[in-house]
């Protein structure tokens, strides 16, 4: 019998019992594996793909949605991959469609590579800004931040939620309770016994991802990612909204170099919800 058409092939759910399927998608198409990744995004949120006839997937992608139970204040979509021998044959489109359709009224964001980013905007994203993707061996130099950090005790778990849900703009528990587990690092930053900040790093490959990244300003920030970096000896890699100009100049000049920069689109709201002036990093561009 002929291989069906990958357009008319079921999209069905995905759950954890597919990461390996899924990292063999992004190996497929030169990615890392990055399975810790996939672990967190296919338990915190909701996958999408297409069998291929002859094993693995055609296609996958992740929504990790935010806010109530039920009615999701914000979808974040991640992770779209098509395998290169279907590639440009239209199915991220479809795949993307059937997303839109199950999302109905929900706001949607992503961050884009370039080549993605024409599909995003023919289906009615819109760009609202840019991420800069840095990465390197962090030297500490100059004046350290006259900041207070150490580690995030399960104590700190209520302040940490109530301090992210107004930066972030929305609820974002199921995915912060998850953080002690899969994490190397999770640290906050105080003043006068307040929490003015936290932020984590979680290990990817051959580094440590700095994020998410919330203070209350750059000083704050600075301070955070010192004191990760100082409690490990790979190299630290971080997307920072480019807003942030203070803290791109102050990482590059401590050995993080610029790798590639992401556009960050949104769907169904001209911006993203709170504060971006205290939101430096996302925990990962796949979940916002």
């Amino acid at each position: 019998m002929p291989t069906p058409s990958p357009s008319v092939l079921p999209i069905r759910r995905l759950t954890p019992r597919d990461l390996n399927a899924c990292a063999d998608l992004s190996e497929d198409r030169g990615w890392p594996r990055e399975e810790h990744k996939w672990g967190l995004l296919l338990s915190a949120g909701t996958g999408y793909g297409i069998d291929d006839p002859e094993g693995g997937l055609i296609t996958a992608c992740v929504v990790t949605e935010y806010g109530p139970v039920g009615r999701p204040a914000l979808g974040a979509i991640g992770m779209v991959l098509v395998a290169e021998r279907y590639s440009r044959q239209g199915i991220g489109r479809r795949l993307m469609r059937h997303v839109l359709a199950e999302m109905g009224t929900t706001p949607l964001t992503l961050h884009a590579t370039p080549n993605g980013r024409p599909l995003y905007e023919e289906l009615g994203f819109k760009v609202t800004g840019r991420a800069e993707m840095v990465c390197g061996h962090f030297t500490a130099g100059g004046l350290a931040p006259a900041v207070s950090t150490r580690p995030a005790t399960a104590e700190d778990l209520t302040t940490i939620l109530r301090l992210d849900e107004e930066v972030f703009g929305t609820d974002r528990t199921h995915i912060l309770t998850r953080l002690p587990a899969f994490t190397d690092q999770l640290r906050v930053a105080e003043e006068n016994g307040k929490i003015i900040g936290y932020a984590a790093a979680w290990p990817n490959l051959d580094n440590q991802v700095v994020g998410p990244l919330i203070a209350r300003d750059t000083e704050v920030a600075k301070a955070l990612i010192t004191s990760l970096a100082a409690h490990t000896d790979m190299q630290l890699r971080t997307d920072i909204d480019v807003r942030h100009e203070e803290l791109l100049t102050w990482v590059k000049d401590r050995g993080l170099a610029s790798i590639a920069f992401n556009s960050v689109m949104t769907y169904g709201i001209s911006e993203l919800p709170g504060d971006w002036a205290r939101r430096y990093a996302p925990l990962t561009v796949a979940a916002g």
